[in-house]
Protein backbone atom coordinates (compact mmCIF):
# COMPACT_ATOMS: atom_id res chain seq x y z
CA UNK A 1 0.00 0.00 0.00
CA UNK A 2 1.83 3.60 -0.77
CA UNK A 3 1.83 6.06 1.73
CA UNK A 4 -0.36 9.32 1.01
CA UNK A 5 1.42 12.22 -1.07
CA UNK A 6 3.32 9.22 -3.11
CA UNK A 7 3.53 9.88 -6.70
CA UNK A 8 3.82 6.25 -7.44
CA UNK A 9 2.28 3.31 -5.71
CA UNK A 10 5.26 0.65 -4.15
CA UNK A 11 3.58 -2.02 -5.74
CA UNK A 12 1.11 -2.42 -9.28
CA UNK A 13 -2.78 -2.03 -7.94
CA UNK A 14 -3.72 -4.43 -5.31
CA UNK A 15 -3.53 -1.97 -2.78
CA UNK A 16 -2.88 1.64 -3.61
CA UNK A 17 -3.36 5.03 -3.84
CA UNK A 18 -4.50 6.77 -6.26
CA UNK A 19 -5.67 10.78 -6.93
CA UNK A 20 -9.39 11.62 -6.97
CA UNK A 21 -9.84 14.61 -9.08
CA UNK A 22 -12.89 16.92 -7.79
CA UNK A 23 -14.15 19.85 -9.45
CA UNK A 24 -14.01 23.23 -6.72
CA UNK A 25 -17.50 23.32 -6.68
CA UNK A 26 -17.49 19.89 -5.40
CA UNK A 27 -14.83 20.83 -3.10
CA UNK A 28 -16.36 23.37 -1.61
CA UNK A 29 -19.61 21.31 -0.75
CA UNK A 30 -17.65 19.26 1.08
CA UNK A 31 -16.56 21.87 3.70
CA UNK A 32 -19.79 23.49 3.71
CA UNK A 33 -21.97 20.67 3.94
CA UNK A 34 -20.12 18.24 6.27
CA UNK A 35 -22.49 15.36 5.25
CA UNK A 36 -20.65 13.39 7.52
CA UNK A 37 -21.49 10.44 10.38
CA UNK A 38 -19.64 11.56 13.00
CA UNK A 39 -19.73 14.86 15.31
CA UNK A 40 -18.95 18.65 14.03
CA UNK A 41 -15.07 18.43 14.17
CA UNK A 42 -14.36 15.77 12.51
CA UNK A 43 -16.43 16.84 9.11
CA UNK A 44 -13.45 19.22 7.61
CA UNK A 45 -11.41 15.92 7.37
CA UNK A 46 -12.70 15.39 2.99
CA UNK A 47 -11.43 19.23 3.00
CA UNK A 48 -8.48 18.62 4.38
CA UNK A 49 -7.63 15.48 2.02
CA UNK A 50 -8.69 17.58 -1.21
CA UNK A 51 -6.35 19.83 -0.45
CA UNK A 52 -3.48 17.39 -1.27
CA UNK A 53 -2.15 18.52 -4.85
CA UNK A 54 -2.95 14.51 -6.34
CA UNK A 55 -6.65 14.44 -4.95
CA UNK A 56 -8.07 12.45 -2.13
CA UNK A 57 -6.15 10.02 -0.59
CA UNK A 58 -7.77 6.93 -2.19
CA UNK A 59 -7.24 3.33 -0.85
CA UNK A 60 -7.69 0.61 -3.81
CA UNK A 61 -8.09 -3.07 -2.53
CA UNK A 62 -9.74 -5.85 -3.98
CA UNK A 63 -10.75 -7.26 -0.63
CA UNK A 64 -12.11 -3.87 0.94
CA UNK A 65 -13.73 -2.95 -1.82
CA UNK A 66 -15.81 -6.35 -2.14
CA UNK A 67 -16.39 -6.08 1.27
CA UNK A 68 -17.91 -2.17 0.93
CA UNK A 69 -19.78 -3.67 -1.75
CA UNK A 70 -21.54 -6.26 0.28
CA UNK A 71 -22.00 -4.03 3.32
CA UNK A 72 -23.57 -1.03 1.01
CA UNK A 73 -25.87 -2.91 -1.95
CA UNK A 74 -28.43 -4.00 0.31
CA UNK A 75 -29.16 -0.77 1.53
CA UNK A 76 -28.86 1.00 -1.72
CA UNK A 77 -31.46 -1.10 -3.09
CA UNK A 78 -33.58 0.07 0.19
CA UNK A 79 -33.31 3.18 -1.02
CA UNK A 80 -33.71 2.77 -4.60
CA UNK A 81 -30.37 3.80 -5.88
CA UNK A 82 -29.36 0.07 -6.79
CA UNK A 83 -28.87 1.19 -10.85
CA UNK A 84 -27.16 4.47 -9.91
CA UNK A 85 -23.99 2.63 -9.81
CA UNK A 86 -23.00 4.39 -6.06
CA UNK A 87 -19.75 3.06 -5.34
CA UNK A 88 -17.83 2.88 -1.78
CA UNK A 89 -14.52 5.00 -1.77
CA UNK A 90 -12.08 4.46 1.09
CA UNK A 91 -9.57 6.96 1.75
CA UNK A 92 -6.67 6.85 3.87
CA UNK A 93 -7.20 9.15 6.77
CA UNK A 94 -7.61 8.09 10.52
CA UNK A 95 -10.13 10.46 11.86
CA UNK A 96 -13.35 9.26 12.11
CA UNK A 97 -15.52 10.39 9.06
CA UNK A 98 -18.11 9.23 6.21
CA UNK A 99 -19.57 11.63 3.65
CA UNK A 100 -20.98 12.03 0.06
CA UNK A 101 -20.33 14.73 -2.66
CA UNK A 102 -22.05 13.46 -5.21
CA UNK A 103 -24.60 11.08 -6.32
CA UNK A 104 -22.12 8.19 -6.75
CA UNK A 105 -19.60 7.86 -4.13
CA UNK A 106 -19.97 7.20 -0.46
CA UNK A 107 -16.54 8.13 1.21
CA UNK A 108 -15.58 6.21 4.25
CA UNK A 109 -12.35 6.90 5.92
CA UNK A 110 -10.13 4.13 7.15
CA UNK A 111 -10.84 5.70 10.58
CA UNK A 112 -14.21 4.92 10.34
CA UNK A 113 -13.47 1.00 9.77
CA UNK A 114 -10.86 0.35 12.39
CA UNK A 115 -13.37 2.01 14.71
CA UNK A 116 -16.19 -0.70 13.81
CA UNK A 117 -16.02 -3.20 15.61
CA UNK A 118 -19.13 -5.26 13.60
CA UNK A 119 -20.30 -5.03 10.00
CA UNK A 120 -23.02 -3.68 11.60
CA UNK A 121 -22.06 -0.47 12.21
CA UNK A 122 -20.23 0.00 8.95
CA UNK A 123 -23.74 -0.73 7.68
CA UNK A 124 -24.64 2.05 9.90
CA UNK A 125 -22.58 4.71 8.96
CA UNK A 126 -23.83 3.65 5.25
CA UNK A 127 -27.94 3.50 5.19
CA UNK A 128 -27.22 7.19 6.99
CA UNK A 129 -25.33 8.64 4.17
CA UNK A 130 -27.44 6.63 1.94
CA UNK A 131 -29.84 8.68 3.51
CA UNK A 132 -28.36 12.10 2.43
CA UNK A 133 -28.23 10.38 -1.23
CA UNK A 134 -32.15 8.97 -1.24
CA UNK A 135 -33.08 12.74 0.28
CA UNK A 136 -31.52 14.73 -2.56
CA UNK A 137 -29.68 16.59 0.33
CA UNK A 138 -26.70 17.95 -2.05
CA UNK A 139 -28.64 19.48 -4.44
CA UNK A 140 -30.86 21.00 -1.95
CA UNK A 141 -28.25 22.67 -0.29
CA UNK A 142 -26.17 23.88 -2.94
CA UNK A 143 -29.70 25.53 -3.53
CA UNK A 144 -29.31 26.71 0.04
CA UNK A 145 -25.43 27.59 -0.41
CA UNK A 146 -26.57 29.53 -3.60
CA UNK A 147 -29.29 31.55 -1.43
CA UNK A 148 -26.74 31.98 1.62
CA UNK A 149 -23.86 33.46 -0.97
CA UNK A 150 -25.83 35.74 -2.22
CA UNK A 151 -27.57 37.30 1.20
CA UNK A 152 -23.88 36.92 2.33
CA UNK A 153 -23.08 39.62 -0.47
CA UNK A 154 -26.14 41.65 0.26
CA UNK A 155 -25.07 41.71 4.14
CA UNK A 156 -21.05 42.79 2.99
CA UNK A 157 -22.48 45.25 0.81
CA UNK A 158 -24.94 46.94 3.69
CA UNK A 159 -21.77 46.65 5.91
CA UNK A 160 -20.09 48.70 4.09
CA UNK A 161 -22.02 51.08 3.73
CA UNK A 162 -22.95 51.02 7.45
CA UNK A 163 -18.68 51.69 8.01
CA UNK A 164 -18.93 54.21 6.00
CA UNK A 165 -21.60 56.58 7.55
CA UNK A 166 -20.20 55.42 11.09
CA UNK A 167 -16.65 57.26 9.77
CA UNK A 168 -18.00 59.99 8.18
CA UNK A 169 -20.15 60.56 12.07
CA UNK A 170 -16.87 60.23 14.31
CA UNK A 171 -14.23 57.66 15.76
CA UNK A 172 -16.67 55.31 17.15
CA UNK A 173 -18.01 54.54 13.62
CA UNK A 174 -15.87 51.68 12.39
CA UNK A 175 -16.87 49.60 15.42
CA UNK A 176 -20.32 49.97 14.23
CA UNK A 177 -19.73 49.38 10.59
CA UNK A 178 -17.98 46.22 11.89
CA UNK A 179 -20.70 44.84 13.97
CA UNK A 180 -23.08 45.88 11.10
CA UNK A 181 -21.07 43.42 8.64
CA UNK A 182 -20.38 40.33 11.30
CA UNK A 183 -23.90 40.47 12.52
CA UNK A 184 -25.87 39.29 9.25
CA UNK A 185 -22.82 36.73 8.29
CA UNK A 186 -23.11 34.79 11.51
CA UNK A 187 -27.33 34.59 11.39
CA UNK A 188 -26.80 33.76 7.66
CA UNK A 189 -23.74 31.40 8.98
CA UNK A 190 -26.52 29.99 11.60
CA UNK A 191 -29.53 29.68 8.98
CA UNK A 192 -27.84 27.03 7.12
CA UNK A 193 -26.06 25.07 9.51
CA UNK A 194 -29.49 24.57 11.21
CA UNK A 195 -30.55 23.38 7.48
CA UNK A 196 -27.47 21.31 7.50
CA UNK A 197 -28.56 19.72 10.96
CA UNK A 198 -32.24 19.23 9.61
CA UNK A 199 -30.48 17.21 7.03
CA UNK A 200 -28.81 15.08 9.51
CA UNK A 201 -31.74 13.99 11.23
CA UNK A 202 -33.32 13.06 8.26
CA UNK A 203 -30.73 10.83 7.47
CA UNK A 204 -31.09 9.51 10.50
CA UNK A 205 -34.57 8.50 10.17
CA UNK A 206 -33.91 7.57 6.60
CA UNK A 207 -30.71 5.28 7.56
CA UNK A 208 -32.92 3.79 10.10
CA UNK A 209 -35.71 2.79 7.54
CA UNK A 210 -33.55 1.13 4.78
CA UNK A 211 -31.80 -0.92 7.68
CA UNK A 212 -35.41 -2.16 9.16
CA UNK A 213 -36.52 -2.98 5.36
CA UNK A 214 -33.23 -5.07 4.58
CA UNK A 215 -33.87 -6.86 7.67
CA UNK A 216 -30.82 -5.47 9.97
CA UNK A 217 -30.06 -3.97 12.90
CA UNK A 218 -29.95 0.11 13.76
CA UNK A 219 -27.92 -1.49 17.15
CA UNK A 220 -24.42 -0.72 15.30
CA UNK A 221 -25.47 2.72 14.34
CA UNK A 222 -26.73 3.42 17.45
CA UNK A 223 -23.59 1.47 19.47
CA UNK A 224 -21.03 3.60 17.69
CA UNK A 225 -22.72 6.92 18.18
CA UNK A 226 -22.67 6.69 21.74
CA UNK A 227 -18.99 6.08 21.12
CA UNK A 228 -18.73 8.93 19.18
CA UNK A 229 -20.93 10.90 21.62
CA UNK A 230 -19.09 9.68 24.72
CA UNK A 231 -15.98 10.84 23.46
CA UNK A 232 -17.01 13.76 21.82
CA UNK A 233 -19.09 15.13 25.41
CA UNK A 234 -16.40 17.11 26.98
CA UNK A 235 -15.50 19.35 24.05
CA UNK A 236 -19.24 19.62 23.43
CA UNK A 237 -20.08 21.10 26.75
CA UNK A 238 -18.50 24.26 25.48
CA UNK A 239 -19.92 24.23 22.33
CA UNK A 240 -22.73 26.47 20.94
CA UNK A 241 -24.96 23.47 19.41
CA UNK A 242 -26.62 25.96 16.45
CA UNK A 243 -22.40 26.83 15.26
CA UNK A 244 -22.74 22.71 15.22
CA UNK A 245 -23.52 21.20 11.39
CA UNK A 246 -24.56 18.33 13.19
CA UNK A 247 -27.20 17.60 16.02
CA UNK A 248 -25.66 17.82 19.59
CA UNK A 249 -24.63 13.93 20.27
CA UNK A 250 -26.23 13.72 23.44
CA UNK A 251 -29.99 14.96 21.62
CA UNK A 252 -28.94 12.75 18.44
CA UNK A 253 -28.14 9.17 20.20
CA UNK A 254 -31.28 9.92 22.29
CA UNK A 255 -33.77 10.32 18.95
CA UNK A 256 -32.17 7.66 17.47
CA UNK A 257 -32.29 5.11 20.37
CA UNK A 258 -35.82 6.46 20.05
CA UNK A 259 -36.41 5.22 16.54
CA UNK A 260 -34.17 2.23 16.04
CA UNK A 261 -35.38 0.21 19.61
CA UNK A 262 -38.76 0.29 17.81
CA UNK A 263 -37.41 -1.51 14.80
CA UNK A 264 -38.68 -6.01 14.86
CA UNK A 265 -35.07 -6.29 13.65
CA UNK A 266 -33.02 -4.42 16.53
CA UNK A 267 -31.88 -7.53 18.22
CA UNK A 268 -30.57 -9.14 14.48
CA UNK A 269 -26.88 -10.10 15.03
CA UNK A 270 -24.26 -10.04 11.92
CA UNK A 271 -23.47 -13.66 10.38
CA UNK A 272 -20.11 -15.40 11.72
CA UNK A 273 -19.11 -15.36 8.06
CA UNK A 274 -19.71 -11.56 8.15
CA UNK A 275 -17.93 -11.14 10.81
CA UNK A 276 -14.81 -12.83 10.08
CA UNK A 277 -14.28 -10.55 6.61
CA UNK A 278 -14.56 -8.14 8.74
CA UNK A 279 -12.01 -8.59 11.36
CA UNK A 280 -10.00 -9.22 8.78
CA UNK A 281 -10.46 -5.86 6.83
CA UNK A 282 -8.97 -4.55 9.76
CA UNK A 283 -6.19 -6.62 10.53
CA UNK A 284 -5.17 -6.10 6.58
CA UNK A 285 -5.87 -2.17 7.39
CA UNK A 286 -3.51 -2.20 10.53
CA UNK A 287 -0.93 -4.27 8.94
CA UNK A 288 -0.83 -2.10 5.86
CA UNK A 289 -0.77 1.31 7.78
CA UNK A 290 0.35 0.96 10.90
CA UNK A 291 3.71 0.80 12.13
CA UNK A 292 5.27 -2.62 13.50
CA UNK A 293 5.09 -2.07 17.03
CA UNK A 294 1.54 -1.23 16.76
CA UNK A 295 0.58 -3.94 15.08
CA UNK A 296 2.36 -6.17 17.64
CA UNK A 297 0.38 -4.43 20.71
CA UNK A 298 -2.72 -4.70 18.26
CA UNK A 299 -2.00 -8.65 17.36
CA UNK A 300 0.47 -10.05 19.39
CA UNK A 301 2.40 -12.96 19.12
CA UNK A 302 0.10 -14.69 21.80
CA UNK A 303 -3.25 -14.06 19.63
CA UNK A 304 -3.57 -17.23 16.79
CA UNK A 305 -6.47 -15.81 14.90
CA UNK A 306 -6.67 -16.00 11.28
CA UNK A 307 -7.10 -12.04 11.77
CA UNK A 308 -3.89 -11.93 13.31
CA UNK A 309 -1.94 -14.24 11.76
CA UNK A 310 -2.92 -11.54 8.42
CA UNK A 311 -2.01 -8.41 9.79
CA UNK A 312 1.75 -9.78 11.04
CA UNK A 313 2.11 -11.54 7.70
CA UNK A 314 1.70 -8.02 6.16
CA UNK A 315 3.80 -5.93 8.57
CA UNK A 316 6.12 -8.79 7.99
CA UNK A 317 6.77 -8.36 3.69
CA UNK A 318 6.57 -4.55 4.54
CA UNK A 319 9.08 -3.86 7.22
CA UNK A 320 10.70 -7.11 8.11
CA UNK A 321 12.68 -9.83 6.42
CA UNK A 322 10.72 -11.09 3.05
CA UNK A 323 12.08 -15.17 3.27
CA UNK A 324 10.30 -14.87 7.03
CA UNK A 325 6.90 -12.89 5.58
CA UNK A 326 6.61 -15.80 3.12
CA UNK A 327 6.76 -18.53 5.45
CA UNK A 328 3.65 -16.78 7.57
CA UNK A 329 1.65 -15.91 4.03
CA UNK A 330 2.39 -19.67 3.09
CA UNK A 331 0.83 -20.87 6.40
CA UNK A 332 -2.21 -18.46 5.92
CA UNK A 333 -2.64 -20.44 2.22
CA UNK A 334 -2.19 -24.08 4.04
CA UNK A 335 -5.04 -22.72 6.49
CA UNK A 336 -7.75 -21.18 3.70
CA UNK A 337 -6.38 -22.58 0.17
CA UNK A 338 -9.59 -20.72 -1.34
CA UNK A 339 -8.66 -17.45 -0.25
CA UNK A 340 -7.76 -15.28 -3.14
CA UNK A 341 -6.58 -12.58 -1.16
CA UNK A 342 -3.69 -14.62 0.79
CA UNK A 343 -1.88 -15.75 -2.89
CA UNK A 344 -2.29 -12.02 -3.81
CA UNK A 345 -0.06 -10.88 -0.42
CA UNK A 346 2.43 -13.33 -1.56
CA UNK A 347 2.37 -12.17 -5.07
CA UNK A 348 3.01 -8.66 -3.92
CA UNK A 349 5.79 -9.51 -1.81
CA UNK A 350 7.88 -11.74 -3.86
CA UNK A 351 7.01 -8.80 -6.42
CA UNK A 352 7.66 -5.78 -4.24
CA UNK A 353 10.87 -7.69 -3.29
CA UNK A 354 12.67 -8.11 -7.01
CA UNK A 355 11.00 -11.74 -7.53
CA UNK A 356 8.83 -10.76 -10.42
CA UNK A 357 8.98 -14.39 -11.76
CA UNK A 358 8.26 -15.63 -8.52
CA UNK A 359 5.61 -13.54 -7.98
CA UNK A 360 3.25 -14.77 -11.06
CA UNK A 361 2.58 -17.97 -9.68
CA UNK A 362 0.40 -17.19 -6.44
CA UNK A 363 -0.30 -13.89 -8.44
CA UNK A 364 -2.12 -16.34 -11.59
CA UNK A 365 -4.03 -18.41 -8.68
CA UNK A 366 -4.88 -15.08 -7.40
CA UNK A 367 -6.48 -14.09 -10.09
CA UNK A 368 -7.96 -17.35 -11.15
CA UNK A 369 -9.89 -17.30 -7.40
CA UNK A 370 -11.12 -13.88 -7.59
CA UNK A 371 -12.09 -14.60 -11.14
CA UNK A 372 -10.24 -12.50 -12.86
CA UNK A 373 -10.37 -9.20 -10.49
CA UNK A 374 -9.36 -6.11 -12.45
CA UNK A 375 -7.32 -4.39 -9.81
CA UNK A 376 -5.34 -8.39 -9.36
CA UNK A 377 -4.97 -8.62 -13.06
CA UNK A 378 -3.37 -5.59 -13.05
CA UNK A 379 -0.74 -6.80 -10.36
CA UNK A 380 -0.04 -10.23 -12.38
CA UNK A 381 0.72 -7.96 -15.59
CA UNK A 382 3.09 -6.19 -13.76
CA UNK A 383 4.86 -9.08 -12.77
CA UNK A 384 4.99 -10.87 -16.30
CA UNK A 385 6.32 -7.23 -17.40
CA UNK A 386 9.04 -7.81 -14.62
CA UNK A 387 10.23 -11.13 -15.98
CA UNK A 388 11.46 -8.82 -19.53
CA UNK A 389 9.95 -11.33 -21.64
CA UNK A 390 8.67 -10.33 -25.06
CA UNK A 391 6.00 -13.74 -25.02
CA UNK A 392 4.67 -12.85 -21.59
CA UNK A 393 4.58 -9.32 -22.67
CA UNK A 394 1.99 -10.01 -25.09
CA UNK A 395 -0.10 -11.51 -21.99
CA UNK A 396 0.90 -8.64 -20.31
CA UNK A 397 -0.94 -6.58 -22.47
CA UNK A 398 -4.27 -8.91 -22.88
CA UNK A 399 -4.35 -8.49 -18.80
CA UNK A 400 -4.08 -5.25 -19.05
CA UNK A 401 -6.77 -4.48 -21.47
CA UNK A 402 -9.40 -6.98 -19.99
CA UNK A 403 -8.81 -4.99 -16.70
CA UNK A 404 -9.15 -1.02 -18.15
CA UNK A 405 -12.12 -2.59 -19.11
CA UNK A 406 -13.19 -2.60 -16.10
CA UNK A 407 -11.17 -0.17 -14.58
CA UNK A 408 -10.79 2.76 -17.14
CA UNK A 409 -9.26 5.09 -14.97
CA UNK A 410 -6.35 3.51 -12.93
CA UNK A 411 -3.27 5.51 -13.64
CA UNK A 412 -1.03 2.84 -12.69
CA UNK A 413 -2.72 0.01 -15.06
CA UNK A 414 -1.88 2.49 -18.57
CA UNK A 415 1.51 3.26 -17.15
CA UNK A 416 2.24 -0.82 -16.71
CA UNK A 417 0.89 -1.00 -20.51
CA UNK A 418 3.10 1.37 -21.71
CA UNK A 419 5.77 -0.80 -20.26
CA UNK A 420 4.19 -3.91 -21.76
CA UNK A 421 3.52 -2.48 -25.30
CA UNK A 422 7.96 -0.83 -24.92
CA UNK A 423 8.94 -4.53 -24.07
CA UNK A 424 6.93 -5.38 -27.33
CA UNK A 425 8.48 -2.90 -29.06
CA UNK A 426 5.35 -1.58 -29.93
CA UNK A 427 6.33 2.40 -29.13
CA UNK A 428 3.58 3.92 -30.91
CA UNK A 429 0.64 2.27 -28.57
CA UNK A 430 3.29 2.37 -25.65
CA UNK A 431 3.35 6.33 -26.31
CA UNK A 432 -0.82 6.54 -26.16
CA UNK A 433 -1.09 4.41 -22.98
CA UNK A 434 1.36 6.82 -21.30
CA UNK A 435 -0.60 9.58 -22.41
CA UNK A 436 -3.73 7.74 -21.09
CA UNK A 437 -1.86 7.24 -17.75
CA UNK A 438 -0.75 11.16 -17.33
CA UNK A 439 -3.96 11.97 -18.31
CA UNK A 440 -5.45 10.30 -16.13
CA UNK A 441 -3.42 11.88 -13.30
CA UNK A 442 -4.07 15.07 -14.41
CA UNK A 443 -1.08 16.27 -16.08
CA UNK A 444 -2.51 17.25 -19.22
CA UNK A 445 0.79 18.74 -20.43
CA UNK A 446 2.36 15.50 -20.76
CA UNK A 447 -0.78 13.71 -21.79
CA UNK A 448 -0.89 15.94 -24.68
CA UNK A 449 3.08 15.43 -25.80
CA UNK A 450 2.69 12.30 -25.47
CA UNK A 451 -0.11 11.91 -27.84
CA UNK A 452 1.18 14.24 -30.40
CA UNK A 453 4.15 11.55 -30.83
CA UNK A 454 1.77 8.68 -30.91
CA UNK A 455 -0.23 10.21 -33.80
CA UNK A 456 2.75 11.01 -35.51
CA UNK A 457 3.53 6.89 -35.50
CA UNK A 458 0.03 5.37 -36.12
CA UNK A 459 -2.32 4.93 -39.16
CA UNK A 460 -3.85 8.20 -39.67
CA UNK A 461 -8.10 8.03 -38.57
CA UNK A 462 -7.00 4.08 -37.09
CA UNK A 463 -8.86 3.77 -33.49
CA UNK A 464 -5.74 4.46 -31.41
CA UNK A 465 -5.22 7.84 -33.68
CA UNK A 466 -8.26 8.86 -33.29
CA UNK A 467 -7.96 7.94 -28.89
CA UNK A 468 -4.13 10.08 -29.22
CA UNK A 469 -6.16 12.98 -31.10
CA UNK A 470 -8.87 13.30 -28.54
CA UNK A 471 -6.16 13.86 -25.70
CA UNK A 472 -4.60 16.60 -27.94
CA UNK A 473 -7.60 18.49 -28.27
CA UNK A 474 -9.13 18.46 -25.13
CA UNK A 475 -9.97 21.14 -23.59
CA UNK A 476 -7.90 22.59 -20.79
CA UNK A 477 -10.90 21.89 -18.31
CA UNK A 478 -12.29 19.31 -19.83
CA UNK A 479 -10.66 16.67 -17.22
CA UNK A 480 -12.38 18.35 -14.14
Amino acid sequence: MTEPGKTEPRSATRTFISGWRTAPAARALAVAMALATAAGPAAVAPAQAQSKPRGLPIIRDTEIEQLMRDYAQPILKAAGLAKQNVKVVVLNDRAFNAFVMDGRHIFINTGALFDAKTPNEVIGVFAHETGHLAGGHLLKLREQLATAQTASIVALLLGVGAAVAGARAGSGGGNIGAAAIMAPQQAIQRTLLAYVRTQEDSADHAGARFLNATGQSGRGMLELFKRLSSESLFNSRFIDPYMQSHPMPAERVAALETLVRASPHFNAKDSDALQARHDMMRAKLSGFLERPDTVARRYPLGDHSLPARYARAISAYRHSDLRQAVAQIDALIAAQPANPYFYELKGQALLEGGRATDAVAPLRQAAQLSRNAPLIQIMLAQALIGTNNKQTAEEAVALLRSALLREPEVPEAYSQLAMAYGRKGDLAQADLAAAQAAFNRGDMMTARQLASRAKSRLPIGSPAWVQADDIVNLKPNAKN
